[in-house]
Formats: structure tokens, sequence, C-alpha cells
């Protein structure tokens, strides 16, 4: 692993920190490119995307650290410390999503017009994410005398990758999604809940093989039950898109 990409003089910048810039911007310079086709300003969506880095991170680091209280009472200047990953997705899914809400609206754009557009490209910044926590040597998976296992620092196990499982599954998810865009859509906002159901389901499998604790609903994590809502939430509004269309 390479938590530490290198050194400008006393200055050490992080692979998870740069990974997560890299999807950003490719993120949003992708999505702005695309912008017109949709029939949407992209300098908006540049400046939705900036929304939607600065929300995420807010909520992604309060859901993580409100996980894991205990060891950032002793040390509260540590909840700042991003450099070193400690974000969970869902909690930035969340106030992210509010965010663009407001945004989109405030400016008078067609919500889910909005959303199949920047669709894909939020799983291509997860998947960079996701390159980056592998990187960093974070998030890792179970014990496994897999072929696929790997060694990480701070443990003496072969380990799952979990990391490049998921930002493998999320460049497939990508290209899917991408693909979409070039077929006529069921209904608008066909591709945003794709979205929301490949990566559900995808992460309620992947937490079986990540190593982390089960602190909900028994033997599920608070990541399966937030997927399984979405996942359930999506197939009730996707089918309710169908039906509206026919």
């Amino acid at each position: 692993m390479h938590p530490i990409l290198f050194k400008i003089g006393p200055v050490e910048i992080y692979s998870y920190g740069v990974m997560v810039a890299l999807g950003f911007l490719a993120a949003t310079f992708l999505a702005a490119r695309n912008a017109e086709k949709a029939g949407l300003d992209p300098t908006k969506i540049v400046d939705l995307f900036l929304w939607i880095l600065i929300s995420g991170l807010i909520g992604g680091r309060l859901l993580y650290v409100a996980m894991n209280i205990e060891g950032y009472i002793l040390n509260p200047l540590d909840i700042v410390m991003l450099n070193k990953g400690g974000l969970i997705f869902y909690g930035g899914l969340i106030t992210a999503f509010l965010a663009a809400v407001y945004f989109v609206k405030r400016n008078g754009m067609p919500v889910m017009k909005v959303a199949d557009l920047i669709a894909p490209y939020i799983a291509l910044g997860q998947m960079a994410g996701r390159v980056g926590c592998f990187l960093n040597g974070c998030c890792w998976g179970k014990i496994s005398n897999s072929i696929f296992a790997l060694h990480f620092i701070g443990t003496p196990f072969r380990r799952h990758p979990a990391q490049l499982y998921s930002a493998l599954l999320l460049l497939a998810i990508f290209l899917f999604l991408r693909s979409l865009h070039r077929k006529d859509r069921a209904f608008s906002g066909q591709i945003f809940l794709t979205y929301l159901l490949l990566y559900s389901a995808m992460r309620f499998l992947i937490e079986f093989i990540r190593d982390e604790p089960i602190i909900f609903l028994g033997r599920f994590t608070l990541s399966q039950g937030i997927s399984a809502g979405i996942f359930l939430l999506s197939v009730a509004l996707y089918t309710r898109g169908l039906k509206n269309k026919r």
C-alpha cells in the first residue's frame, strides 16, 4: 500500500486525497462536457459538482465520526483529518442529494434530467475513491486464503481487497450507465434510479466480505441496512416511472 504518494519538502501528499481529487475532477469534466447534449448549462453543472463535493465530504465525515465516536472524543482535532480517509459514502450521499436538489431547484433546472446526467459520473468518482482506499490501506476485507487476497499494512493476515472489488464493480456500473445515455429512456430519472439500484445491491453484497463490525439487525451492517432501504425505494420509484410512462 502507498498511503503517502510523495513529499514536497515537509508536505506529504496522501494517495487517498489525490484519488478523490482526480475522481472529482474527471467526473466534473465529463459531466460538463456532456451537459449541452442534455440541454443543460455546463457552467451550472460545474457549480453543482462543487456543491456535491463539499456537502458530500461533510456528510460522509459526520456519519463516520458518529459511528466511531469513541475514538474522537479524546482526539477531537482528528475529526477534520480527512487525509487519512474516514468517510462513509451513504452519509455523503444524503447530504449531497439534499444540497444538489436545493441547488438545482434554485437555478430552475429539471431535477431528474440533471440526476440522469450526473449518475454515471458519480459511479466514476466513487471508483477513484475506492482505489484511494486501497492505496491508503483502509476499508479492507475479511481474512481469506483466496488467490486474490493481499497483505495490508497493520494486519498479519491476507485479506480480501474489498476496495478493488468495489472499484471494478463501480467501473462496470459507470460503463453500463453511460451506455444508457445512448438509448431512449422510458422515463426521466431512469438512469439515476438504475444507478441507485445497482450501487445499493453491490454495496449490500460487498459488505459480507468487508471487515466491519456487525452493528445493524444482528448480522447486518449499517451500510447493508441503508442499502436495502435504498434498493427497495428505488424499485418502487422505478416501477412507478414505468407505469406512468405507459
